[in-house]
């Protein structure tokens, strides 16, 4: 499982949010991306960001002055499965054998 890391302390809005975004655009599906920022608008841009690409937090940790996001991104089978569930093609369509 490869992690990449994208330091933006200091950075401040909407920054943290954009570089995020453009990093993720690189990664391929399962990878994920750790995101160090030191904006307190991060908390609520990048979740917001994750929910329009599709990716998920899997763990928020907020210090003193660091918030630290883990980010996973998705791939094209699991944004279909998140929103049709295990569904086939085939259980969809009774003319496919």
């Amino acid at each position: 499982m490869l992690i990449s890391k994208l330091d933006l302390t200091g950075l401040k809005c909407p920054m943290p949010a954009l570089k995020t975004r453009k990093a993720l655009k690189s990664l391929t599906p399962g990878e994920r991306l750790e995101v160090h920022c030191t904006d307190p608008l991060s908390v609520i841009d990048i979740p917001n960001l994750i929910r329009e690409t599709g990716d998920s937090v899997e763990i928020t940790e907020r210090a003193e002055r660091r918030i630290v996001f883990l980010i996973k991104k998705a791939g094209a089978s699991s944004l279909l499965e998140d929103r049709f569930g295990s569904l086939s093609l085939r259980s969809l369509c009774p003319y496919t054998k």
